[in-house]
């Protein structure tokens, strides 16, 4: 499985984004997703997960509200919307792909990984 993240970028505070991760393959429909992010000097967290259907979603307490996880299998491909961003969300975005069965929280969870996407929120 390969990975591609883009839709990251400089945005001022308060602005959105919305990122894009594509798959290849045609079994991407079998597979959970998931988004974290990883800020200079810290570790890589979690920061949404998408069941293979994608009627299940679960998104981090620290963007719950703002980012939105969704997919189109048709496409291949799962997004991030988010809004009213922050300082605090500049990171690198990675999207994931999870074999097993269940939306997974942790990196250890997840078996292939994006390339990563840079997101600078501006004050």
């Amino acid at each position: 499985v390969q990975l591609q993240a883009s839709g990251g970028g400089l945005v001022q505070a308060g602005g959105s984004l919305r990122l894009s991760c594509a798959a290849s393959g045609r079994t991407f429909r079998y597979y959970d997703m998931g988004w974290f992010r990883q800020a200079p000097g810290k570790e890589r967290e979690f920061v949404a997960a998408i069941s293979r259907s994608g009627r299940s979603t679960y998104v981090a307490d620290s963007v719950k509200g703002r980012f939105t996880i969704s997919r189109d299998n048709a496409k291949n491909t799962v997004y991030l919307q988010m809004n009213s961003l922050k300082p605090e969300d500049t990171a690198v975005y990675y999207c994931a792909v999870k074999m097993t069965s269940g939306l997974g929280y942790e990196v250890a969870d997840y078996n292939y990984w994006g390339q990563g996407t840079q997101v600078t929120v501006s004050s």
